[in-house]
């Protein structure tokens, strides 16, 4: 989080990628730094034990909302 806050300081466009597990310690560190709002996808937890099929199907899954992230499009999501 501190480097997403540190390259949006910069003018870089930066998105968090995590599992949902995270999206309220995510909020939390976000609010902490004073980075009000956090470009940030979630994917399906957990990933750890995962096939390399899901773990494509998820990246698959994740892409559009990602892309639409750094681009300032609409996430669904």
């Amino acid at each position: 989080m501190h480097d997403l806050a540190a390259l949006e300081a910069d003018g870089v466009t930066a998105t968090f990628v995590a599992s949902t597990e995270f999206v309220t310690a995510t909020d939390a560190q976000a609010r902490a730094l004073g980075f009000a709002e956090v470009p940030a996808v979630y994917v399906a937890h957990p990933i750890q034990d995962r096939t390399d099929e899901e773990m494509v199907a998820l990246a698959d899954d994740a892409l559009p909302r990602v892309l639409a992230a750094v681009t300032g499009g609409p996430t669904n999501g």
